[in-house]
């Protein structure tokens, strides 16, 4: 036996359920089957991957098991949420309630979108960025629709495009439970910063900059175009919450200039003044 055969190892019948669980496992965390995803049938599997069924069956127990798969009797096999374990529904709510913690999460999304657009750059396939186009494109006909709520959609995919084409398992799950939070609405609510005068134009532009860095390779251009774009939505919202703040505190001096109270505390003030 020489050495070249000698490198490889005989796979048993035992190892081949094994060998499925290790490819499906792969999928899963290059983000390739993502939370919430139907997996092929027991029998598409077998002829896909061109082994017995009850070997595919053995290793979708093994992924129930591992929890990172669930069977739904009657509708099929699922990959199991598994970004949102990075927020507990508690802390979520606690969020929720808090807005001061928006800036925390604009500033963490700022520094690792920066991250994933840079190295989107370098490492998007052809693939990468025939998506990535497609969901800027999906972004450009909501816009021009005006349909702000798919508009919103297409924001969501278009990130995780972003983090996708950047070839990162960490980061693509990661970022899973961030975007979890956006395309809900708890923190970055987007329907509301669009309602500002020219917003929805400038936001677009932004993530054609974001695109146009990764679909050219430019890493630097990619990073900032991205940096801009986070620096804008927290200008954006800053300005719209001094606003509001100044427009409550002159809702309350109104109600003490219309209050009777007030009135007569005045008049006192100004006879006391003549006198």
């Amino acid at each position: 036996m020489d050495a070249e055969t000698k490198i490889f190892e005989r796979i048993d019948l035992d190892s081949i359920a094994e060998a499925v669980v290790v490819q499906i496992e792969r999928l899963i965390i290059g983000g390739v089957l993502k939370g919430g995803q139907k997996l092929p049938s027991e029998r598409e599997l077998s002829e896909t991957m061109d082994v017995s069924r009850p070997k595919v069956r053995e290793a979708i127990k093994i992924l129930e098991e591992r929890n990172l798969l669930t069977v739904r009797h009657g509708e099929g096999t699922f990959v199991k949420p598994l970004a949102g374990a990075a927020l507990s529904p508690a802390m979520i709510d606690l969020f929720s309630r808090h807005p001061s913690a928006f800036y925390d999460y604009l500033e963490f999304r700022r520094e690792v979108e920066g991250f994933a657009a840079f190295t989107a750059a370098q490492r998007a396939t052809a693939e990468d960025k025939e998506i990535l186009r497609r969901h800027l494109s999906d972004m450009e006909s909501a816009h021009q629709q005006g349909d702000a709520a798919l508009e919103a959609e297409a924001d969501v995919a278009f990130h995780i495009a972003i983090v996708d084409a950047a070839h990162n398992a960490m980061l693509i799950h990661m970022m899973a439970s961030i975007y979890e939070l956006m395309s809900r609405g708890v923190f970055y609510n987007r329907k509301y910063l669009v309602d500002l005068s020219d917003a929805r134009d400038v936001l677009l532009k932004q993530h054609r900059a974001i695109a146009d860095g990764v679909l050219k390779g430019d890493p630097e251009a990619a990073a900032s175009a991205a940096e801009a774009h986070l620096d804008f939505v927290e200008s954006r919202f800053r300005d719209s919450d001094d606003v509001s703040r100044r427009a409550s505190l002159a809702r309350k001096r109104l109600l003490l200039v219309d209050s009777p109270t007030s009135h007569r505390g005045l008049r006192h003030r100004a006879t006391r003044s003549v006198a």
